[in-house]
């Protein structure tokens, strides 16, 4: 009997570990949150905020999230180019290099970070 119990005590406090690990935010995550939620949504079908909402953004035609007006500068640098690893990886190097001139500036020099914020941003389907 005393087996048993602690044998139903350590399955139920794996499982909770489990579910809890599950629900921590991985590193790209918390990054696109301290960093990028100020002016960006994540979420299917929310609204765009100061920055267009990020939802599918990789495989997605640049400046083409409906709903938000991009700058004019924006819209002509990315004319014709599509959201992928390559592509987010210059832009979040330094959004300015990619797109000169637009209303978003974004810096990020660890290669760490970027692949984990692309990590995150690619899981968003």
């Amino acid at each position: 009997m005393m087996k048993s119990r602690l044998a139903s005590t350590f399955v139920l406090g794996s499982l909770a570990l489990w579910a809890i690990a599950a629900h921590a935010q991985a590193p790209g995550e918390r990054l696109a949150q301290t960093a990028c939620a100020q002016c960006h949504t994540f979420g299917k079908g929310e609204p765009n905020g100061v920055g267009p909402n990020l939802f599918g953004l990789l495989g997605r035609q640049a400046a083409a999230n409906p709903g938000f007006t991009y700058s004019k500068q924006y819209v002509a640098a990315m004319k014709d180019k599509t959201w992928d690893r390559a592509l987010l990886e210059r832009w979040l190097t330094d959004s300015q290099t990619v797109a000169p001139g637009s209303t978003m500036a974004y810096f990020q020099d660890d290669p760490k970070k970027r692949a984990a914020l692309i990590d995150y941003l690619q899981s968003l389907k």
